[in-house]
């Protein structure tokens, strides 16, 4: 497995269960468990929780995330404009991922394992690493996230490609906010719309914790074309870091005037949260869709393999599942990985591009000017997350679209 993240995990636990020898390499030296902020859930994540292994209550949902009654919809000067009662069960990235790297053996993960490059041969495939090793193998696993070694070798001509949009995010705990507020930030998923623009809050529990600790992560999607992205990129120093930028190198006056447009945009109560959290962090917004998830002895999961809009809110459940089908697909096909493999890539290439698509159209929902703004607003409050993860459903019958 090329990645240590969730993705390359839960392929660990799955595929060593059902027999295989297993390695996990992850090209970062450090823990993970500080990364990463609040996810969406539903009860499939949970089921292959169960199913690697994971020990925990008897009710995994309870230990690993908190529930969210509804969502409300705010307006510029703070009142209700609409409210779902839409139940959902939240988490932290970092509630996931730990419980799955502290039931692998510190003998199969290999942190500082960084890949530079794989040499398929018949019957398997070598990876190389940048330390000299040299690691053969059946089955590759490439979990290696959105700007993947192993995809970029498959396929050289695809690359992620910028939405024109940029996510400025943060976490807020409960010291950082007025008591007044803690009913609503804390305990439903809050919406506000600025034109062409959207603030998503969601509760989650804290990172490391009780359950019953909870803050707040909040989402300001905000377009910005090449440009712009270029000089939100470049720090004080004038050097430009590409289309991303370490959260201390943002430039002072950026999170200024975040925290301005705040206060002119937003209602008063998500206002607050821009001006609450300690760091706020930029993330630029892309979509990536492979031709093929497998090909020769390499499969790719996750984000290696599809990237969608977090406006599915989906990463962390559809490399659960991604990791779920390769193992479904090997056990189907005992002995013949290659059949397996084509299996897999008939089930999940096309699940990968409809999730793509549709975070396309909930992006599009939300910057859309020309549409009536309740229509909008009641839109993007339904489908939000909404999208269907149970993998042996017909596609058209996962979800139904507004129009």
């Amino acid at each position: 497995m090329i990645g240590g993240s969730v993705g390359g995990l839960f392929a660990a636990h799955l595929l060593r269960a059902a027999g295989w020898e297993i390695a996990v390499c992850e090209r970062a030296a450090g823990d993970l468990g500080d990364r990463g902020t609040g996810i969406g859930t539903r009860p499939e994540l949970f089921a292959a929780m169960r199913r690697a292994g994971i020990a925990a209550p008897a009710s995994l949902s309870a230990s690993l995330g908190i529930d969210v009654p509804g969502r409300t919809g705010l307006g510029p000067d703070g009142g209700v404009i609409h409210e779902l009662a839409v139940p959902a069960v939240t988490s932290a990235w970092s509630r996931i991922w730990r419980p799955l790297r502290q039931a692998l053996p510190d003998a199969l993960y290999s942190g500082n394992k960084a890949l530079t490059g794989i040499e398929p041969h018949s019957g398997g495939v070598t990876g190389i690493f940048a330390d000299g090793a040299r690691l053969d193998a059946d089955l590759l696993v490439a979990a290696d996230g959105l700007h993947s070694t192993v995809r970029a070798q498959l396929f050289p001509e695809l690359a992620p490609r910028y939405a024109g949009i940029v996510a400025w995010r943060g976490v807020v705990e409960p010291h950082q906010l007025a008591p007044d507020l803690h009913e609503l930030m804390f305990k439903r998923m809050v919406f506000g719309f600025p034109d062409g623009e959207l603030l998503l809050s969601i509760p989650m529990p804290v990172p490391q914790g009780q359950p019953v600790e909870r803050c707040c992560h909040f989402v300001w999607f905000r377009p910005a074309d090449e440009t712009a992205l270029a000089a939100l990129c470049t720090d004080a120093s004038g050097h430009n870091h590409g289309r991303s930028i370490p959260p201390p190198l943002i430039r002072p006056e950026l999170i200024a005037g975040i925290k301005r447009d705040a206060a002119a945009l937003l209602a008063p109560q998500l206002a607050a949260l821009v001006n609450g959290t300690a760091q706020i962090i930029l993330q630029p917004i892309f979509d990536l869709e492979s031709p093929r998830v497998a090909t020769g002895r390499v499969a790719l999961i996750g984000d290696a393999a599809f990237v969608a809009r977090p406006h599915v809110a989906s990463g962390v459940m559809k490399a659960a599942l991604d990791a779920e089908a390769l193992a479904d697909a090997l056990a189907v096909h005992p002995g013949d990985v290659d059949a397996a493999l084509q299996r897999y890539n008939d089930q999940r290439q096309p699940y990968g591009a409809w999730l793509v698509e549709r975070g396309r159209h909930i992006g599009a929902t939300i910057v859309d000017r020309e549409a009536n703004a309740w229509h909008r607003i009641e839109t993007v409050m339904r489908e939000y997350g909404a999208a269907g993860m149970v993998r042996d459903q017909p596609i058209a019958a996962r979800v139904t679209v507004s129009t």
